[in-house]
């Protein structure tokens, strides 16, 4: 059947009509004819395209050279079409024919409507003649096409046709838990691989720091983190589950065919351009393995202090506490609270090239350059105590421990801080003084401790106001006195609104709640003294050594920098 294009402006490099022709018509020649990429990088990609045998955009998207959204743009101000947003996607497949699956996601099409004698169809590449006659036949209907993103198609296809399997092979809706082969076929099908890259492509694009992928029975639900809080997004069918994690434990170097045990690896892509680290930790459940991917972006990663939420005057007394010839800097908090992202903040700042640094971490999250960082592997018994008893004898200047974990590795610490060495490490405690009271407890000495201590530092995380759209507000008593304060404190203080910058959520980002105690002769002595955590902090305040998380939540509310609910959240108590 002839396929016409009714009602927009035929497709250049075809019939010109009013629009210019774009080299051959086709989407490389676009690319090439719009400059939207270098020529070294259209080299590359026309290389991957001919060696992987995937479509050129999705090489465009993959290598983070061009982004879906930008590439749509171009494709449709080029030819004239319409670009189609995904709401504008149907709630239900055009009737009168039954395309197949495995069809529409190879060629990235979607039938939309059919209407006057015409059927519209969503293309990825309105260039493709092939995809649109043969809908054009399937239907009966002269074929009218619009632009619209690969990603939107892809979810249309999975919501309208989720009935029919993926892999087409066979009338199973899952794969085969025991047919590794099978589940390898399946693990290098086209779309499953463009729902990883998506899935991973999408959580960078809203600033995700997790995404979690929960099968269910009759869906894969997956969920992003996104400043802290888990938002739902579409989910995928239910036959992708299988496919799906095994595609992601074999990027991150896992066993596909070890489904019983939790594993952990990490993996590198390329997204937008950027080098993005991705930690993978698998567990099984009754529906199948769940999987969360924590995403290190080091491009958006921020090792200054005041990017990190320290005030001028907590930065200041941090780095007096580093800058002591030698001694113990610890930092305390709950899993995710940026712990380790602080102790990278005081590597940089003393990573002056003039200085040997040393660290042993599980796991590595961020590479540093002019640092040596090693990993813990507990396979060959090495530990944090081992590698750190091996670290005395590389002459170094400065050491960083993932975490003091016990009583062997708080005590190398504090004899390494003893023998003119600057300890960096972790500790899991809620406050700053508790840290204090956890090392006693693991039987290391008060003296040691009060002499090898130079400051140590608790941290929560809470969402930072969208500056765009935050407002003004008077709080109500209530609220004030929850954190202490009078009608007369003043402000102004804001509150969340929404906007598109943000997506409606009224945060961007989060930033750190910092308590930081130094140790001072008060606070010295009352550690000699083995005094509780309640007498210490005391001794603290009363010497200016101890600022409280609720002292700096209240100085970020009169800042304007976050909100009372997240204040109250995380240092009510402090």
């Amino acid at each position: 059947m002839e396929v016409q294009t009714a009602h927009f402006p035929t497709l250049p490099g075809r019939t010109t009509g009013h629009h210019p022709t774009v080299g051959d018509g086709s989407i490389p020649a676009l690319v090439q004819c719009q400059k939207l990429i270098t020529a070294e990088a259209f080299a590359r990609a026309t290389a991957v395209a001919a060696e992987t045998g995937e479509p050129f955009q999705t090489v465009l998207n993959r290598l983070g050279l061009v982004s879906e959204r930008a590439l749509a743009e171009a494709i449709a101000s080029a030819t004239g079409l319409p670009q189609l947003a995904a709401e504008a996607l149907p709630a239900a497949p055009v009737a009168g024919a039954s395309p197949s699956t495995a069809f529409l996601r190879d060629a990235r099409v979607l039938p939309i409507a059919a209407d006057a004698g015409w059927l519209h169809v969503a293309m990825a590449d309105p260039f493709d003649d092939f995809a649109a006659e043969a809908l054009g036949f399937l239907y009966g209907l002269p074929v009218a096409r619009v632009v619209a993103l690969p990603s939107d198609i892809d979810a249309a296809i999975d919501r309208l046709y989720r009935e029919t399997p993926v892999d087409a092979t066979d009338g199973d809706t899952a794969a085969d838990e025991d047919d590794l082969e099978r589940l390898r076929d399946l693990v290098s099908d086209a779309p499953v691989i463009r729902a990883v890259n998506r899935l991973i492509a999408d959580a960078v694009d809203l600033r995700a720091s997790d995404i979690h992928v929960e099968p269910a029975d009759d869906r894969v639900v997956i969920r992003f983190r996104i400043d802290g809080v888990l938002v739902l997004q579409p989910p995928l069918p239910p036959s992708m589950r299988s496919a799906l994690v095994s595609r992601i434990k074999v990027m991150a170097g896992l066993n596909i065919a070890e489904r019983r045990l939790p594993q952990d690896g990490r993996m590198r892509l390329a997204v937008r351009g950027n080098e993005i680290d991705l930690r993978v930790a698998t567990a099984p459940s009754i529906h199948g393995e769940t999987v969360v991917l924590r995403i290190l972006d080091r491009a958006n990663l921020a090792l200054d202090f005041a990017s990190l939420g320290f005030s001028n005057d907590l930065a200041d007394r941090l780095r007096a506490a580093l800058a002591k010839p030698y001694g113990i800097v610890l930092v305390t908090g709950p899993t995710g609270s940026g712990k380790t992202t602080t102790l990278y903040a005081a590597l940089s700042e003393l990573n002056s090239g003039t200085r040997k640094i040393l660290t042993i971490e599980d796991p590595i999250e961020y590479r540093l350059a002019g640092i040596v960082q090693m990993q813990v592997n507990n396979a060959i018994d090495l530990t944090f105590a081992t590698a750190l008893r091996s670290f005395l004898r590389q002459d170094p200047d400065v050491m960083m421990v993932g975490e003091i974990r016990d009583l062997d590795t708080a005590q190398i610490a504090v004899q390494a801080a003893l023998t003119g060495h600057t300890i960096l490490s972790t500790l899991h405690t809620n406050t700053a003084v508790g840290a204090i009271a956890r090392l006693i407890d693991m039987q290391v000495e008060p003296f040691l401790l009060s002499s090898t201590l130079n400051a140590i530092l608790a941290q929560r995380l809470v969402r930072r106001l969208c500056p765009t759209c935050r407002q003004p507000y008077q709080p109500s008593k209530a609220q004030l006195g929850a954190l202490g304060l009078d009608g007369t404190t003043s402000g102004p203080f804001f509150k969340a609104v929404g906007c598109d910058t943000c997506r409606h959520t009224g945060f961007d980002k989060r930033i750190a709640l910092i308590e930081l105690l130094t140790i001072d002769d008060e606070v010295a002595g009352r550690v000699l003294e083995r005094a509780d955590a309640r007498t210490i902090a005391k001794a603290a305040r009363k010497s200016g050594a101890l600022t409280t998380m609720l002292a700096d939540g209240i100085t970020k509310l009169q800042t304007g920098t976050t909100t009372f609910e997240e204040v109250l959240r995380v240092a009510a108590e402090s």
